[in-house]
């Protein structure tokens, strides 16, 4: 019986550090999650759709910028909006502000779409795209894609 407990106890110390808050991004008054994704052989509103989450609203961009090539112009979006998608932040990978590189794949360059991320926290400004085709990127990335693209669903339902 006693193995059982150290195991039981050895299982929640490694749970805990596991999930420790430095693995996880956080987003407070100054700083902003951006996500979207963009299709150049597309027509329609929802071809390019790119948001703003800060921690306590959501918001739009009405230019539908492409992969951020214009500057965006957000409107905010109602409260039952930003509930829908305020857990967003807590799939971001922490492995991604690692990263040295911007570009994941070769977004949209055969017509597959790619996704845009931008984060800011204090006056650091972090911009990726990345290709939809997961077998284009990392792994870790695959979950947090997923999770943009049901996020932009919901928004638009």
């Amino acid at each position: 019986m006693n193995t059982l407990k150290i195991i039981l106890i050895a299982l929640a110390f490694v749970n805990l550090v596991a999930c420790s808050k430095d693995d996880q991004i956080e987003i407070n008054e100054n700083d902003y999650l951006i996500f979207g994704h963009f299709y150049g052989e597309c027509l329609g509103e929802e071809c390019v759709e790119n948001f703003k989450i800060t921690d306590t609203k959501l918001f739009e961009d009405i230019n539908d910028s492409y992969a951020g090539h214009i500057p965006f112009d957000f409107v905010e979006l109602g409260n039952d909006k930003y509930i829908k998608v305020s857990d967003l932040v807590s799939f971001f990978p922490p492995e991604l502000l690692k990263e040295t590189k911007e570009t994941f794949g070769c977004p949209d360059c055969a017509d597959q779409g790619g996704t845009y991320i931008e984060y800011k926290k204090n006056e650091d400004i972090h911009k990726w795209k990345i290709d939809q085709a997961k077998d284009q990127v990392p792994n870790y990335l695959h979950e947090f894609m997923d999770k943009i693209n049901e996020k932009i669903a919901l928004i638009n339902n």
